[in-house]
């Protein structure tokens, strides 16, 4: 048995008993770091182990529920216990948005494809990265520095609900949420997306 599949069955033991609704305080938590095991979260939001896609979607939730981001590194944490795995981009894909209202009175939801909901908010903002490939790549903030990649799909939603607004002087591209405006790009770019 080599050392990724003996820290899975352990990190499984951990978890066994800690299903609950309300998720683990892993920030709290401050086990010896154990290696990295051979887990994958790949850009669509599909999670891999030893190369083959989990599965099963209550597995992956389980998992989800005790991923913590250290810097740039991502790792799963049990108050025993920590592994580190690789996140190709986010580890989490938003793959439904609900919208309520209009401008500054505008309301977005989002749910995750691990059933996280969250509502955008200076607690939940959302942020936009600009990528010589795929364009503009909006994310939303879920929880503990953990970020949700918003499906394409769904970005061409997003940006209808765009407008532009003037920033430090500078007009910009952008959406208003909930009192919040999240600027995207500079307004002369917009041919660009």
């Amino acid at each position: 048995m080599n050392h990724s599949t003996q820290a899975m069955e352990r990190l499984l033991v951990a978890l066994k008993d800690s299903r609950t609704r309300a998720l683990p305080p892993v920030e709290r938590w401050n086990p010896p770091y154990c290696g990295d095991i051979d887990m994958r979260i790949a850009g669509d939001g599909t999670w891999f182990y030893l190369g083959t896609p989990i599965g099963r979607p209550a597995l992956v939730k389980l998992f989800s529920s005790v991923l913590r981001r250290d810097g740039s590194d991502y790792f799963l944490v049990t108050p025993v216990e920590k592994v580190g795995i690789q996140v190709d981009d986010a580890p989490f894909q938003a793959v439904e948005m609900t919208v309520e209202g209009t401008g500054d009175e505008r309301a977005i939801a989002f749910r995750t494809l691990v059933d996280d909901i969250v509502s955008v908010s200076p607690e939940h903002a959302i942020r936009f990265v600009r990528d010589t490939n795929d364009g503009l790549k909006p994310y939303v903030h879920i929880r503990r520095d953990l970020w949700a990649r918003v499906t394409r799909a769904l970005t061409y939603d997003l940006l209808a609900l765009g407008e532009i607004r003037p920033v430090d002087g500078v007009s910009m591209f952008g959406l208003a949420v909930a009192g919040t405006f999240y600027p995207a790009v500079p307004a002369s770019e917009i041919e660009g997306l």
